[in-house]
């Protein structure tokens, strides 16, 4: 066990453990970042973008923090379990618990097959399930804890190309507000954070998106950083008497939805 996060006063989350899953990229780095610039101490999970993991790991010690990396598939509950002992047994607990990583490819409904529906379910929800019953045992055990999951703008208006994601960020809104009404008595606060548009790293496969002016009144995308300070104050004492909420970051797109 070792000491979680940097010591300068002021981290509110100085003495929790965070897990991030895909904590190693754009929004999901982010929120690495500002949860250790909190105090917390950061578990970054990814599948396959080790280095990634690596460089965040390294810029949070820089800083005067704790974390490391845990590598898994959250699709395969056998890992998933695995990773939340290590994290454990590195941190000594887990306090609170970033659903960030999900599976985004767009394609037609049309061209879609069960396989391709089936692995974003497999990813978004089912890892999502083997995510918090992993590590619901030590919220409870250390007497209350914060639960994130992260939605989309496509939640309430749809997505051309995306009906597997956009029924899977769905069905985290109901997670969301299923749990925070049953671990409310065990001190444990879930939330869901929405991004609209934001500036991300995008693969190749996902379609660019036109200028948001017009669309967005504030007349730009957002940046992973206000995502990641969202999910800080969800976390912190500031948000300690928010439960089964979703809160929209997408500057004001849903004014005239």
């Amino acid at each position: 066990m070792s000491n979680h996060g940097p010591s300068a006063a002021g981290c509110e989350l100085a003495g929790r453990v965070a897990l991030v899953t895909g904590g190693a990229k754009n929004i999901g780095r982010a929120i690495s970042l500002a949860l250790a610039a909190a105090g917390a101490a950061v578990a970054i999970n990814t599948l396959s973008s080790r280095e990634d993991a690596e460089a965040a790991v390294q810029e949070i010690r820089a800083a005067g923090g704790d974390a490391d990396v845990f590598l898994a598939d959250i699709a395969d509950a056998a890992a998933v379990h695995a990773m939340a002992a290590g994290v454990i047994k590195r941190f000594g607990k887990i306090d609170i618990l970033v659903l960030n990583a999900s599976q985004r490819r767009e394609i037609p409904f049309k061209d879609m097959t069960f396989d391709d529906w089936r692995n974003t379910m497999s990813i978004t929800l089912d890892g999502s399930f083997h995510c918090i019953k992993a590590c619901l045992p030590s919220m409870l055990a250390n007497g209350g804890g914060n639960i994130i999951t992260l939605g989309g703008d496509a939640v309430l208006l749809g997505g051309n190309r995306k009906a597997h994601n956009t029924t899977a960020k769905n069905g985290l809104v109901g997670l969301t507000r299923a749990l925070a009404q049953e671990l409310a008595e065990d001190g444990i606060r879930v939330n869901c954070v929405s991004p609209g548009s934001f500036n991300t790293t995008r693969p190749a496969h996902r379609s660019a998106r036109g200028d948001p002016k017009g669309k967005i009144p504030l007349g730009r995308r957002g940046e992973p950083e206000e995502i990641a300070s969202a999910v800080r104050f969800l976390c912190g004492p500031g948000g300690g008497f928010i439960t089964g909420q979703t809160l929209h970051v997408n500057g004001g797109a849903f004014i005239f939805a």
